[in-house]
């Protein structure tokens, strides 16, 4: 669909109550596809390729703002006033920004290894701190020495390996980012603070650290989780930032659990 100008590849799945599910940086819809699956047993899933991400247009430049205008946008064009919402890390991000920006039309807020402010992304951050190891290393190096870095000390190497078989399904369905449009989709998470209206959410909201994450520790998502109303936080012991491959059942779990509560009355 057409949104606030740009073209934004938008899947659904299952019905019910819509849950709309936002995906992280450099990734896509294919790499929630066992979330997507998995959830919309429960919920009608609606899954958004963030514009600059997978099949939606890729634009030269764009701003976290517009990653939030377009989830809006969405639920306009799909005729929703209301809905839950699951970003994980950048989507975690947006995911704040809608809850914020609209808070009454967000139901239940779901946000997985999440951090509410940065003057950089956390990759570009972390690329950073390693600047002097991935000095003269190409794109896709760089990519591969953050995406080791991403998991839990204790996770075997064929859970490792899944994040690699991702990436070559990206290149072979034409879904890897060019260095420029990396660029782009890190230039658009900088400088964002949304600590200071997060006491206007008033969503239930769950949010989910994994406890060995180098990339959104535990100690950001407890900010989260203070500063919001209705929050409550569960950490997974065996997870960095990827417990969609850590720890996809007890991930599930968590989420299905907390879906299926009613949500908590507002003042």
């Amino acid at each position: 669909m057409n949104v606030n100008g740009t073209d934004i590849h938008v899947e659904e799945h299952g019905q019910g109550r819509p849950l709309l599910m936002l995906h992280g940086l450099s990734a896509n819809i294919e790499s929630m596809r066992p979330e997507i699956e998995r959830l919309s047993t429960l919920r009608r899933v609606i899954a958004v390729d963030s514009r600059g991400h997978g099949r939606s247009a890729r634009p030269p430049a764009y701003t976290l703002a517009d990653h939030v205008s377009d989830v809006l946008g969405v639920l306009d064009a799909l005729g929703l006033d209301t809905a839950d919402l699951m970003g994980t890390s950048m989507g975690s991000y947006i995911a704040q920004g809608v809850a914020t920006r609209a808070p009454q039309r967000i139901l239940k807020l779901v946000l997985v290894v999440p951090k509410a402010s940065g003057t950089t992304s956390s990759v570009a951050r972390l690329i950073g701190q390693h600047a002097a190891e991935l000095e003269g290393k190409s794109n896709d190096e760089v990519l591969a020495f953050i995406g080791d870095r991403m998991f839990a000390p204790t996770t075997p190497p064929d859970i490792r390996a899944l994040r690699e078989q991702g990436a070559q399904r990206d290149l072979a369905l034409g879904l890897t980012l060019t260095p420029e449009q990396f660029q782009a989709a890190n230039r658009a998470l900088e400088g964002f603070d949304f600590r200071p209206a997060l006491p206007n959410v008033t969503a239930d909201t769950l949010v989910i650290s994994g406890r060995h994450d180098p990339l959104n520790a535990p100690e950001e998502g407890d900010v989260i989780a203070r500063l919001v109303p209705h929050a409550r936080m569960v950490v997974l012991e065996r997870s960095g930032h990827l417990p969609g491959l850590e720890e996809p059942e007890r991930l599930f779990e968590v989420i299905r659990d907390f879906l299926q509560q009613e949500p908590a009355p507002t003042a």
